[in-house]
């Protein structure tokens, strides 16, 4: 029997495995292939949502997905790759070291936040998994027990790009509550931009939208600064002025998992896995990369991003291709769906753009009904329905059939 090892729970590698198990299952393969996913945990982490309050629920069964469609399960941590003897090597969820061998692999380990060398850096919070976000949640609702003081209900959020919008804009209204336990102390969000324009990757754009929404907020901006060191009553930045804050949160910059560094080849500069247009690893056979692992071109001047909306398209079309050579067929080139970007900006904003350049179509309540739409049903994968994940599951699936209102 041929084995397909998917290394990944996340959306890369849940829609990797859905897309060999669709294609091996068209083509009556059942019994002469296998698909397995091994990931850490038991759930799927819905890693968009965690920037929102109560990010414990933000999670899905693995077993319910993938488990109706037949996909097997090992819950372990994936250490080595040995991509000459076809191997990978672990610890399982009981503490005992796992090996397991492989005909074509699929890396979709995701990535991991760039956590800065700097003084009191461990005070930091920050929203890149499930554990973390659940620790600032926590840690929000124990502000009032703290002793009272010079920014207690004060958060600091490093970095202006998109995972710091959403967050500096969402803790306004889940900050209000908790610091109205303390009559006479407000509550203060201020956002730490090293470069000197928020969303700085985001381009001119949605900026116009963006600095009024802060302004509405009262969402307070520090840029062309950096912080230099953290301790517990606040922060001090790189021009020497200081901010007090009991709470800081870290959102700048991600690089791709350390798995990668297993894979021969080349990487780009966020650590990702170059591969060819059928999202094969160049200098590893049998290997594919998919989701945030995977450094392939949208068009000559563009590349996919670290983002859901590429994890999904190039999870279904790594496990199609990986499938489609285990049964001698032929293979796919990836093509990646119009980009847009639906950003959350507070409870009752956002901001919808399409294209690379980020032309922006909708903001407001038009805007904000579409990213919850986005947050809540779209990036969900189908649970107890095996039929419905396949259909998914083909590349040539696109969420507009989900009724996803087209904007052009």
């Amino acid at each position: 029997m041929s084995k397909i090892l998917v290394v990944g729970g996340g959306f890369a590698g849940v829609w990797s495995a859905a897309s060999a198990v669709r294609l091996v299952r068209a083509h009556g393969a059942q019994r002469d292939v296998s698909v397995t996913v091994v990931a850490p945990g038991d759930d799927l982490v819905i890693r968009p949502r965690l920037y929102e309050a109560d990010p414990d629920r933000m999670r899905v069964s693995l077993d319910r997905i993938l488990g109706p469609v037949g996909v097997r399960r090992m819950a372990a941590v994936v250490t080595g790759i040995d991509t000459d003897r076809r191997t990978v090597t672990g610890v399982g969820s009981d503490g005992r070291g796992i090996q397991s061998d492989y005909d074509r692999l699929i890396l979709a380990t995701g990535s991991q936040l760039t956590r800065p060398r700097l003084p009191g850096a461990e005070l930091m919070h920050d929203v890149d998994t499930l554990p973390a976000a659940a620790a600032l949640d926590a840690h929000l609702h124990r502000l009032p027990e703290i002793p009272s003081g010079e920014g207690r209900f004060t958060v600091v959020v490093v970095g202006a790009g998109f995972t710091g919008l959403e967050i500096a804009t969402e803790l306004v209204d889940r900050l209000r509550p908790i610091a109205e336990s303390a009559p006479g102390e407000g509550s203060r969000i201020v956002l730490v931009e090293r470069n000197d324009e928020i969303g700085p990757e985001l381009g001119p754009g949605p900026r116009p939208h963006i600095l009024a929404v802060l302004a509405k907020l009262g969402v307070e901006q520090r840029l062309g600064v950096s912080v230099a060191a953290v301790d517990p009553r606040g922060v001090t930045l790189s021009d020497g002025s200081r901010i007090a804050a009991a709470t800081v949160v870290w959102t700048a910059g991600v690089q791709a998992s350390p798995l990668t560094a297993d894979i021969p080849g080349t990487r780009d500069r966020l650590g990702r896995i170059r591969v060819d247009d059928y999202l094969r690893a160049r200098g590893a056979p049998g290997v594919y990369a998919a989701g945030d692992t995977a450094a392939t071109a949208v068009n000559d001047d563009t590349r996919v991003l670290q983002c859901c909306q590429h994890a999904l398209q190039l999870g279904k079309y790594a496990g199609h291709n990986a499938a489609a050579e285990v049964l001698g067929l032929p293979l796919v080139p990836f093509v990646a769906e119009p980009y847009v970007t639906c950003l959350d900006l507070g409870s009752t904003e956002a901001m919808f753009s399409n294209g690379w350049d980020r032309r922006v179509v909708a903001t407001g309540a038009a805007a904000k009904a579409r990213k919850r739409r986005v947050n809540e049903l779209f990036i969900y994968p189908p649970v107890n329905d095996p039929d419905e994940l396949l259909r998914q599951a083909d590349y040539r699936f696109s969420v507009r059939q989900l009724g996803q209102p087209q904007m052009a």
